[in-house]
C-alpha cells in the first residue's frame, strides 16, 4: 500500500484518501536475502511514480483479464504517532466513543505495527484460517531474515525457514498421526477375501477406462 502521493501537487488534498494499493511482484528464489531485500526497496521505490495510478488501471496494464483479481493478500506497514491527549480531549469534548472494527474484501490481510518503540502484527483472513498461525509465520520470516543478515546474508532467500517450531510439528507430526487399529491377526489375501465378501460389487482396480471388480465367482 502507498500513502501521501508525495508528487500529488496542488489540489492532492481534494482527491480523497491518499492511500493506493498497487501489486508487487516478489521472487523467492536463489536470490542472496540481502540482495533480496536491496531489490525489494528498489521495487517499492519504483512504484512511487505510480502512486496516482488507479488499481483499474494496473489490473489492465497487468494482463490479467477481469474478474480473477490481481493479487488475493495485503500488507500493509501502518506507523503510528502517539497523539497529544490534551488536544483530544479538547477536539472529542462531549463525544462518547463506541468502538470500531476493520474490515477488508481480501482473503489475506497482513499489517506490521509500528509504535516507535515496538513492533506489532495484525492479521485479517477468511473464516477457518487462523490468523494466529499468520502472525506466526511473519514474526518466523522476519526472525530469520534477521539473523540471516546477521551471520549469513548470501544465504539464498528460498531457504529461509517460516514454518515456527510448533507449526512444524503440526504439519509434520500431528496431521501425520494415521494410526488405525486393524486385525492384525490375518495375513493381506486373507483381509482382500473379506473385503470381497464385504462389497462384492466394489471397483478394485481402474485403469485407462478399464475397471476390475472384486466379484466373487
Amino acid at each position: 500500500m502507498l500513502f501521501g502521493r508525495m508528487q500529488g501537487g496542488a489540489g492532492a488534498d481534494r482527491m480523497g484518501r491518499f492511500i493506493n494499493t498497487l501489486p508487487l511482484r516478489l521472487d523467492l528464489d536463489g536470490t542472496a536475502v540481502e540482495a533480496s531485500l536491496r531489490i525489494t526497496h528498489a521495487r517499492l521505490a519504483e512504484l512511487l511514480a505510480h502512486e496516482h495510478a488507479s488499481l483499474a488501471l494496473a489490473q489492465r496494464c497487468s494482463g490479467v483479464a477481469a474478474p480473477p483479481p490481481l493479487f488475493s493478500s495485503l500488507l500493509r506497514y501502518r506507523h503510528y504517532t502517539p497523539p497529544v491527549v490534551s488536544a483530544i480531549d479538547e477536539v472529542l469534548s462531549g463525544v462518547e466513543w463506541l468502538g470500531g472494527e476493520e474490515r477488508t474484501k481480501h482473503p489475506l490481510t497482513l499489517a506490521v505495527e509500528d509504535f516507535g518503540e515496538a513492533l506489532g502484527l495484525t492479521a485479517q483472513v477468511v473464516a477457518g484460517i487462523s490468523p494466529d498461525r499468520i502472525c506466526g509465520y511473519m514474526q518466523r520470516a522476519l526472525e530469520q531474515v534477521a539473523d540471516a543478515l546477521e551471520h549469513a546474508p548470501n544465504t539464498p532467500v528460498r531457504d529461509l525457514d517460516i514454518l515456527p517450531p510448533e507449526e512444524r510439528a503440526y504439519l509434520l507430526e500431528e496431521l501425520n498421526r494415521t494410526a488405525a487399529p486393524y486385525p492384525s491377526e490375518q495375513c493381506i489375501h486373507q483381509l482382500f477375501e473379506a473385503q470381497v465378501r464385504n462389497a462384492p460389487d466394489a471397483v478394485a482396480v481402474l485403469h485407462v477406462g478399464r475397471a476390475l471388480k472384486l466379484r466373487r465367482a
